[in-house]
């Protein structure tokens, strides 16, 4: 009798677990991170119902819904979790496979959030606030859907019109390129 061993696991609580090192299993469904979710009634997977998906092997349900993409990365679900999952690491995982798989991807504002986010951190160690709205209207193509509010926010002094590096952006981009993000170079240009 085989311990398995010898065949890697293929299912997605198996890709999941190599990805993060955690046991999706370890979840027995209490809610509490649901329940603690500020993203939960805008999700149509709640947290709790995307680790029972993953355990239950249902990749393409999980995959191809948007809510990993909602996810904030807050952790209250992990804070949460009287079972030390950490359903936030799972999600991040989750997000980690659906790049890697080339299979079914974030809705476009929350890809175009992400690079742009990315994109500022890279170039100025930290976010430049509107060169991250610049760069998120340019990939969304949504321009002009909100230009009515820049003038209050601007006297308001909530943005600044330049951006402010930090000391260490070699040590940022080096951290880029450890983390596997070398793919965040043609992104910068994309």
């Amino acid at each position: 009798m085989s311990d398995g061993s010898s065949h890697p696991d293929s299912s997605l609580a198996g890709d999941l677990r190599r990805a993060t090192g955690l046991n999706v299993a370890a979840c027995y469904q209490c809610g509490k991170c649901s329940a603690g979710c500020p993203m939960a009634a805008e999700m149509p997977l709640k947290p709790h119902q995307m680790l029972r998906l993953a355990q239950l092997d249902l990749r393409d349900e999980l995959l191809s819904d948007p809510s990993p993409w909602l996810c904030l990365t807050c952790e209250t679900c992990t804070a949460r979790c009287p079972n030390e999952v950490d359903p936030a690491r799972l999600i991040d995982g989750l997000r980690e496979i659906v790049f890697k798989s080339g299979s079914a991807v974030a809705p476009l504002r929350l890809r175009a959030f992400h690079k742009a986010f990315l994109r500022q951190i890279r170039r100025h160690g930290r976010v430049f606030e509107v060169g991250l709205i610049v760069d998120y209207k340019r990939r969304t193509g949504a321009l002009f859907d909100d230009v009515l509010s820049a003038p209050a926010v601007f006297r308001r002094g909530k943005l600044a019109l330049s951006p402010s590096n930090i000391e260490g952006r070699d040590e940022v981009r080096r951290i880029f390129e450890a983390c596997g993000q070398a793919a965040a170079r043609k992104e910068v240009h994309s």
